[in-house]
């Protein structure tokens, strides 16, 4: 077997048919062989105040195995925490912080050193839906984590998980004593509850479980073992399903139905007649309308849902600054027993656009930034951190293109689907592009001028993918753009379609993570100059969104080609998709996959290729067979180009006030949506230092 670094070995881990991965508080070894990767988790019970785990991992090499092997500390007796909680205490307003946290809380380490407790973290929103990437970035509560490497997973509301031999069960031990922000016990009564009365309902879930809950079209069987015990059975083995549960795709599953607030707005546990009513005085048309709306992040304060998050909302819009303050139960400690976080609140200022956010960011009035502050004000950035008493960060970007042009296989305008069905049309346009000019210009000489394809650290990268058609070719492209049959002209000198009406392109894009506007207006020069009108077309998040999702309505769309760390637990770039944001591709063709047949249109062989290889990769059984399948989708992508990429590889750019602390620095630390980066560097552990 060839060696494997420690990223690589992790990454390995990650994605195997086993599933393993480092197990935090619980002694584990993981071995690596040539046929696949086995996990055994000893298990422990561990009483808080007594001894609690931290893992220190010691990976070595051996001719024909990589074995890690997990040692065992001890963390100082007494539980610590914030002088705001302590006093809540003593007023009997909250029961003692032992009785608050988990018999086996987690432990986390820290960046640079212990943090002290206070202080208000101040950061910047667009507009009043954006304000919910505190729920969706600032607060990571799956059942694993990603750590900052976007490669390391520690389990997290789950204390530790077994895989059964053939990598088709996995079984998720819960934390003892968890509790929900209310102080009501977290079971697995919460998650049966999403599972048996949410997923299997017809009336909620009228498609019934798919997409990654399912394996060769068979759905997820889940069982409550105890009530701290649950587990997960597939028909067949399922290399992602760690790597997944890592990430953001199920966090609901775990933490966003609190059984005991959730079952009095559902019909199973109510009168269906009753419940309709309350729903339509609520301004619903049913009682599944209100039941939905009940689970959004918004209900925390508008009708007091609990949640698991390290912190509550306590003022959130049409009231602005939204504010968010700390959970008293939140489970996590640091290795001198304090418990997290230690910053008391979140104040997310609400600011109408990206430039006005930015600017706030130049003057030094936000304290620890990444989301939406843009490459072209990288020079202001350093130019005004003494000023601004911040310093500026860089970390990996897991984008594969910060730019990525979508086509709309399935366009209600039969004339226009013609061409973009075409392989030779798509491969035309991209050859248009100057990327090396869209790089200097807009993206000031950063990155790297590339296709939409996976990052070179992925398994199953070749360098010819981030090749493919992404030379700067406008000879060919006039060439192929003739041989499909675009030869006829109008007035203006464009190409008319084979239908013999105009060709003209609607770029849609909504600027809110990138230069998008700029770049789309160099796209259109460039198709001008062989003979395709386009006009970039900016729209505000929400209607872009919504029409995204219609699926048969835009001519092409611009999202970030983000999620590229972990490519395959989210293959939005990999297939042609229904989406919103990123928008559709081929959502006729995703709606028929996933309806089994009974509803969309059939793909063509191209499309329902990438939909099989994809499942072959969710069921391979060994790091192999998972690098071959995965080659053969990145490939077939590659040829295809339903995607067109420009500009990769760039960094994610930050500031931070400098009192604000324990924020990582550099290359290693990885920035994707699916480890919901900042959570994915314990953002619990951020603190600021007064004075």
């Amino acid at each position: 077997m060839e060696k494997m670094n420690r990223r690589e070995f992790l990454r390995a881990a990650a994605l195997s048919a086993a599933g393993a991965a480092v197990v935090a508080c619980q002694p584990q070894t993981v071995i690596v062989t040539e046929e696949k990767i086995v996990t055994q988790v000893v298990k422990e019970t561990v009483e808080v105040k007594t001894e609690v785990e931290v893992t220190k991992e010691v990976v070595k090499e051996v001719t024909k195995e990589v074995e890690k092997i997990v040692e065992v500390t001890k963390m100082p007796e007494e539980i610590k925490e914030a002088p705001a909680l302590f006093a809540m205490v003593a007023e009997g307003k909250l029961p003692p912080v032992g009785e608050r946290i988990p018999l086996d809380a987690r432990v986390v380490q820290v960046y640079e050193s212990i943090g002290t407790y206070g202080g208000t973290w101040r950061r910047v929103a667009i507009g009043p839906g954006d304000v919910g990437s505190w729920a969706h970035r600032l607060s990571y509560d799956c059942a694993l984590r990603y750590e900052a490497d976007a490669a390391t997973i520690m389990p997290h509301i789950a204390k530790g998980f077994e895989v059964s031999d053939d990598g088709a069960s996995f079984t998720f031990m819960l934390r003892k004593g968890h509790k929900w922000s209310d102080g009501e016990p977290y079971t697995a009564d919460d998650l049966m509850f999403w599972y048996e009365d949410v997923m299997l309902d017809t009336d909620l879930t009228p498609a019934g479980i798919g997409g990654m809950l399912a394996v060769k079209g068979e759905p997820v069987v889940i069982e409550k073992i105890d009530d701290y015990t649950v587990k997960w059975s597939f028909a067949d083995a399922y290399g992602l399903f760690i790597a997944w549960m890592a990430s953001t795709r199920y966090d609901w599953a775990f933490s966003g139905y609190p059984k005991h607030f959730m079952s009095q707005f559902h019909a199973s546990y109510g009168k269906k007649e009753d419940l309709d009513a309350a729903a339509k005085e609520a301004g619903f048309d049913d009682w599944m309308g209100r039941f939905w709306n009940r689970r959004g992040w918004q209900q925390t304060v508008d009708a007091g849902k609990p949640d698991l998050r390290t912190w509550n909302a306590a003022k959130l819009p049409p009231d602005i600054p939204a504010v968010v303050e700390r959970n008293p139960y939140y489970f996590l400690v640091d290795p001198e027993g304090n418990q997290l976080p230690y910053i008391d609140r979140i104040r997310l200022d609400v600011v109408e656009n990206i430039d006005i956010l930015n600017l706030k960011a130049v003057a030094g009035a936000v304290d620890m930034q990444m989301r939406h502050l843009s490459w072209e004000n990288l020079p202001l950035f350093y130019e005004n951190a003494a000023q601004g008493d911040y310093r500026v960060f860089q970390w990996t970007l897991a984008e594969g293109s910060q730019c990525c042009f979508h086509f709309n296989l399935c366009h209600e305008d039969p004339g226009l689907r013609e061409l973009e069905e075409t392989k030779e049309f798509r491969q035309a346009l991209s050859i248009a592009i100057d990327r090396e000019e869209v790089k200097e210009v807009v993206y000031q000489g950063l990155g790297t001028a590339r296709q939409a394809s996976v990052l070179p650290a992925v398994l199953g990268y070749k360098p010819e993918f981030a090749e493919a058609w992404a030379q700067y070719d406008p000879a060919t492209a006039n060439e192929m753009l003739d041989a499909i049959g675009l030869t006829a002209r109008d007035e203006e000198g464009f190409r008319k379609r084979l239908d013999g009406e105009k060709l003209t392109i609607n770029i849609e894009y909504a600027p809110v993570f990138g230069p998008w506007g700029d770049v789309a207006e160099m796209a259109s020069k460039y198709w001008a100059e062989v003979g395709v009108r386009a006009f970039p077309k900016e729209e505000s998040r929400p209607l872009f969104s919504e029409r995204g999702d219609l699926g048969t309505v835009q001519d092409m769309s611009i999202w970030t080609m983000d999620r590229c760390a972990h490519p395959l637990l989210d293959p939005l770039y990999w297939m042609p998709r229904r989406g919103g944001t990123p928008a559709s591709v081929g959502a006729l063709y995703w709606d028929w996959w996933n309806s089994n047949g009974e509803q969309g249109e059939e793909p063509p062989p191209e499309v329902l290729k990438s939909y099989e290889l994809y499942e072959a990769c969710k069921t391979a059984k060994s790091v192999e067979e998972l690098k071959g399948y995965s080659e053969e989708l990145f490939a077939l992508n590659a040829d295809q180009v339903w995607f067109i990429g420009v500009v990769g590889l760039l960094p994610h750019i930050g500031v931070v006030k400098n009192n604000f602390r324990n924020v990582p620095d550099g290359p290693e630390n990885v920035s994707d949506w699916l480890c919901l980066s900042p959570g994915n560097t314990t953002i619990e552990q951020y603190w600021i230092e007064e004075g």
